[in-house]
């Protein structure tokens, strides 16, 4: 149960840093263009992957027991 609510808890805070990060009124995200860019996609990707992988598990877990 723990794990579906932290997997949960993951994709609230990376769509909201997803949405933090879209362009907004005709300008770019300040970290478009500079060397933090990957490392940002990088980390969005990643929470998206926990948080699969968290939901599963936890569901899993549900299921099982």
């Amino acid at each position: 149960m723990a794990s579906l609510i932290a997997g949960i808890v993951v994709l609230i805070a990376t769509g909201i840093a997803f949405v933090a990060l879209l362009p907004r009124g005709g300008r770019m995200h300040r970290w478009v263009d500079t060397a933090w860019e990957p490392y940002v996609a990088v980390a969005l990707c990643a929470g998206v992957a926990l948080t699969f992988t968290l939901v599963l598990s936890g569901a899993i877990d549900l299921a099982s027991g």
